[in-house]
């Protein structure tokens, strides 16, 4: 029996000691590993916000060039249109024998 026992100490030993080892991490350790990643989140938090600001102010920006451009086609429009009347009416003048009045 002694020797069946010799043959179990180490194991026993093993089981007995094992809880012991794994220990748990305190709060003060959990939070000095995570400062460092929670300063970098809060920094790259700041950095998203402003660029967040820039796309939508340049979002704006755009919107209203755009409002602008399509604007200043229809006044172009009108411009072309009055354009063509006043070429229309030369040529027709011309046609006549008639010379511009000025």
């Amino acid at each position: 029996m002694l020797t069946s026992f010799a043959k179990l100490s180490p194991a026993i030993a093993i089981l007995l000691i094992a809880p012991t080892l794994g220990g748990c991490a305190t709060k003060k350790y959990v939070r000095e590993q995570i400062q460092p990643v929670s300063a970098r989140v809060s920094t790259l938090e700041t950095q998203l916000q402003a660029t967040d600001g820039t796309a939508k102010q340049a979002l704006a920006e755009a919107q209203a060039a755009s409002g602008q451009a399509q604007q200043q086609g229809q006044r172009l429009d009108q411009l072309n249109g009055r354009v063509d009347g006043v070429e229309q009416r030369l040529q027709q003048q011309e046609q006549r024998g008639k010379r511009p009045r000025h």
